[in-house]
């Protein structure tokens, strides 16, 4: 696969701390108010900028786009971020909790993301990609990275290895404990080679941040009678971490209600499907097994492994298991897209948080999941085949605001 090096824009190393922020798609309007409340330079100004305009306002108004380019015209113009004279690839290591993984951002062509040398495993929705591209084309950049893992590379690691031993560009704990250090990668030609070797990537995280960037990159390609092949467009940001580096967190539900049935009917019902019994340990113990909580008690339940059609790579998923064996039949549950009854809750969260909206009489019933692994979102992929909505959840987040990709010519930039 292509890696290309860019000219980033970048904050001042004394204010990176200040301008890193979660991804836009992470937090909701007034949880990202709150993060930036009091910090003129989070970038949560660049990709939540409705937090900078009334409440009530439509997330897809006029000026919720014009205010995202303010913001970021603002950050130029006041030196909070600058343009790296050179174009670099950047070595990019997150820690948490004693687990480290380390990657690489540089820009991923269009043409491989359609091409399916970049590969998906979600379906997007037209609203979120409509809304993203516009974000794309009304700044001109690429203002969040995605997400990319790939299987590990020797040549990869040894070349990321020494870029890790020189000066950071960037080193600092942000508020939620996770660490991340850059370094500025000057000779990038090896690494470009080594990824050459790549032959896939797959989308961890940020399947609308890619398909934006792709259309976003289509729509300035028709637009350019001049078209000549090297423009920024032709790219887009990313961040490259190697498969095993990587732990996939579970994406788990809650539901509001029973679907006309009492808690025991329930229980009676998935007894059906397998071994049911209560348990004080809210995490499952092996895929095809879920923990329920429902009238205050945690309820284990292990679906009979020879039901679970191993050789089908959607199928055998604990999210597919979970919705055609459970939520639907059981509980009414339809679409899990659109069903207004049902709701995720990353497993960043713990099962606390499970616990509490139920027992606040918000929820009537949390399923703690097994996670996802990255064998499965591969196998998936590779098959060109969809997963369920909400079947991973990566931690750590990338940190937007870092390095940003923009649009412009290679002469301009």
């Amino acid at each position: 696969m292509r890696l290309n090096p860019f000219k980033a824009l970048r904050p001042d190393p004394a204010l990176a701390s200040q301008v890193a922020a979660v991804p836009y798609d992470v937090v909701t309007r007034d949880e990202a108010a709150r993060l930036a409340e009091g910090n003129p330079h989070s970038f949560l100004h660049v990709g939540r900028s409705d937090i900078d305009l009334p409440p009530d306002t439509d997330p897809h108004d006029d000026r919720v786009y014009a205010t995202a380019r303010a913001a970021l015209d603002r950050f130029v113009a006041e030196g909070v971020l600058h343009r790296d004279a050179e174009p670099s690839l950047y070595v990019y290591r997150q820690e948490m909790g004693g687990r480290v993984q380390t990657g690489v951002v540089g820009c991923v062509h269009i043409d491989d993301y359609e091409r399916n040398v970049i590969r998906k495993h979600e379906k997007t929705r037209k609203d979120k990609e409509d809304d993203r591209t516009r974000h794309v084309l009304t700044l001109d950049a690429n203002a969040e990275p995605v997400f990319l893992t790939y299987c590990g590379n020797a040549d990869v690691d040894r070349l990321v290895e020494r870029a890790s031993k020189s000066e950071p560009l960037y080193d600092f704990t942000a508020e939620d404990g996770v660490r991340h250090t850059v370094w500025r990668v000057a000779d990038t030609r090896p690494l470009s080679e080594a990824f050459g070797l790549v032959p896939v990537a797959y989308v961890a995280d940020g399947h609308h941040r890619s398909a934006s960037a792709w259309r976003a990159g289509r729509e300035k390609r028709a637009a350019n009678p001049n078209h000549f092949g090297n423009e920024e467009y032709n790219w887009f940001l990313a961040a490259l971490f190697p498969a095993d580096q990587l732990a996939i967190l579970p994406y788990n539900r809650v539901v509001k209600d029973l679907g006309g049935r009492t808690a025991d009917q329930v229980l009676e019902r998935l007894r059906a499907l397998g071994q049911v019994r209560r348990t004080d340990d809210p995490v499952p113990p092996r895929a095809g097994a879920f923990c329920l909580y429902v009238d205050h008690q945690w309820y284990l339940v292990e679906l009979d492994a020879g039901g679970i059609p191993a050789d089908d790579p959607i199928g055998s998923l604990d999210v597919s298991l979970l919705q055609d064996r459970i939520l639907g039949p059981i509980l009414g549950i339809g679409d899990p897209r659109t069903d207004q009854r049902v709701d995720f809750v990353g497993g960043i969260r713990g099962t606390r948080e499970l616990e509490r909206r139920v027992d606040s009489g918000e929820m009537a019933l949390a399923v703690s999941m097994y996670p996802t692994t990255l064998g499965q979102l591969m196998r998936v992929a590779d098959a060109g085949e969809v997963m369920p909505p909400k079947s991973t959840w990566f931690e750590p987040k990338l940190r937007s605001g870092l390095l940003v990709h923009t649009l412009d010519s290679p002469e301009t930039a």
